[in-house]
């Protein structure tokens, strides 16, 4: 029988869309946290804000609520009010491939209650994305090149438009990380497996948001883009919550993946 201790159980919650997605992450996250035995929760924040964008209060009820760590994405900077914060030595993370001079920093070392510690990166793509320096350069020069090596659970947020470039990712950092977890575009894959040299690996989690829309946005605000192809203001949308996550398990001692599980509920809210 595997020693529990000797494993970590960590959860990472997909893309939380504005109130409806932060309703039922507050309202179920720490009967979660018991039920799965969980040490680490880590959840995609950065549509939290009316579905575009962080603010330090709701990053603040997230982590009162069982939230240990919060990555984004290219939305991290529509609230300007998260500028100052992501300096201020809270866990949340904005992607690691974005200039050393923008706010926040791209990775961190959480510490567990028994004093192990785990690394937590946030990294984005580039296909169909801003610009940005190369996410594999990037992980490069953090796993090399590091003052000193990062501990081996290392569970990486790959924040990405195409599935290609997440797959490359994957197989790129097989073996040198514990998990790469795609988040961006709401919609679950059904992909997740372990990969040959022992990481954990999903396309996209998927979103915790309004299970009848658009990617967590109303129907009348998202499909008259689509007829008439003029803009229109989108609308987190109502009703059911789908919370997607997936929990991965992982040897302490080696950072190597054991298994990775999708967690799909729907949640009243």
């Amino acid at each position: 029988m595997t020693d529990r201790t000797a494993l970590l159980r960590c959860m990472v919650i997909g893309d939380i869309i504005g109130k409806p997605g932060r309703l039922a992450v507050v309202g179920s996250l720490r009967d979660l946290r018991t039920e799965l035995d969980l040490d680490l929760v880590i959840a995609n924040g950065e549509n939290l804000a009316a579905g575009a964008g962080l603010t330090p209060s709701l990053a603040e009820e997230l982590f009162a609520n069982g939230v240990d760590v919060i990555t984004s994405g290219n939305h991290i900077w529509d609230k300007r009010e998260i500028y100052d914060y992501l300096d201020s030595g809270r866990p949340v993370l904005r992607p690691l491939n974005y200039p050393d001079d923008a706010p926040g920093k791209g990775w961190l070392l959480h510490t567990l209650p028994d004093g192990d510690r785990v690394a937590v990166v946030n990294v984005m793509g580039r296909v169909f994305m801003n610009q940005l320096d190369s996410p594999f350069a990037a992980m490069d020069g953090l796993l090399d090149g590091a003052a000193e090596p990062l501990p081996p659970i290392r569970i990486v947020d790959f924040h990405c438009e195409i599935t290609s470039e997440k797959n490359a990712m994957g197989w790129y950092l097989d073996g040198r990380v514990t998990a790469v977890l795609g988040t961006h575009t709401h919609v679950p894959t059904a992909d997740a497996r372990l990969l040959p040299k022992g990481t954990a690996y999903i396309s996209d989690v998927g979103m915790t948001g309004p299970r009848d829309s658009v990617i967590g946005f109303s129907l009348e605000t998202v499909l008259p883009r689509f007829l008439t192809h003029l803009p229109t203001r989108f609308a987190v949308a109502e009703g059911p919550v789908a919370f997607n996550a997936v929990v991965i398990e992982a040897e302490r001692g080696t950072g190597r993946a054991t298994s990775i599980t999708q967690l799909q509920r729907l949640v009243e809210v």
